[in-house]
């Protein structure tokens, strides 16, 4: 019985691609650009930005194909680096990326009870883009792309009890956003 690696095309795709084949990269682009846009813009509002950032990353993705050791996935390597492009692209909007935030926002149990299934994938984009900034790129790298606080907190450069911190203040804003959005929605207010 003869083993045929199972990802032997996708090596033979990113060797061709190492070499400046142009359809390979662009093959490598055409699969994964979708995806990876969606990713830029769980971080990024603006869908311009948004797809400024991800050319950027596949520039930086082609760059450094030849440090991808084929240890893991392939499209979880390229989406490290998108993530990271956004980060980048925060710090330097913003000359930083989290801050603390002294508004204390008070969620009654009421307000919580709410199922994400009563909002549009829309609405729900809505909600996380309206985050500031700092709460939004926890909110992201947690809950969306499952990163451990003491990975957030090396990746942002800021401390483990912070990333907690964003991440509770985050879900606060977002119950908060969702009860008003609810009230909207059924007229009340």
């Amino acid at each position: 019985m003869k083993v045929i690696p199972i990802h032997q095309e996708e090596k033979k795709i990113i060797d061709l691609a190492i070499a400046n084949n142009r359809q390979a990269q662009k093959k490598i682009y055409d699969q994964f650009s979708p995806k990876m846009l969606g990713v830029c813009r769980n971080y990024i509002s603006d869908v311009h930005h948004a797809e400024d950032i991800l050319l950027t990353g596949f520039m930086k993705v082609f760059a450094n194909l030849k440090k991808f050791e084929h240890k893991g996935s392939f499209e979880g390597w390229i989406r490290r680096i998108m993530i990271y492009e956004c980060i980048d692209f925060i710090r330097a909007k913003k000359n930083h990326i989290v801050h603390q935030n002294n508004d204390n926002i008070i969620v009654s149990e009421k307000e919580s009870s709410y199922e994400m299934e009563d909002f549009s994938i829309d609405d729900i984009q809505y909600l996380i883009d309206n985050l500031p900034d700092g709460y939004k790129m926890v909110f992201n790298l947690y809950a969306i792309e499952g990163f451990k606080h003491h990975e957030i907190a090396t990746m942002l450069k800021i401390s483990e009890g912070t990333s907690k911190s964003q991440l509770s203040q985050a879900r606060k804003l977002l119950q908060h956003q969702i009860f008003e959005l609810k009230k909207r929605l059924n007229g009340t207010k």
